[in-house]
């Protein structure tokens, strides 16, 4: 499982099979998961939305999946930052 997670996030030259391998990966990590598509979404708009205070991200480069293992789920984030925001504390 661990390696197709670092397929997942390798992003050198993927040609269009892959995508769809990977694409296919990760719907059936979510229904394994029981987790609808539209709860993944919503995690991802909600992630985006608190890390936006912090940091400037590329959102089209932006990966979250699940992982699956036999006795627990993990949220995997791949989130390429571009900038980070100077924030005054009050």
């Amino acid at each position: 499982m661990f390696d197709a997670v670092l397929k997942l996030l390798n992003r050198n030259h993927k040609t269009s099979k892959d995508i769809a391998k990977d694409r296919l990966k990760v719907v059936l990590i979510h229904d394994r998961a029981n987790i609808s598509p539209e709860i993944m979404q919503s995690i991802k708009n909600d992630i985006i939305e608190v890390i936006s205070h912090y940091v400037d991200i590329d959102k089209s480069e932006m990966e979250i999946s699940l992982e699956n293992d036999s006795d627990s789920v993990a949220l995997l984030a791949n989130i390429p930052i571009t900038r980070i925001k100077n924030i005054r504390r009050k």
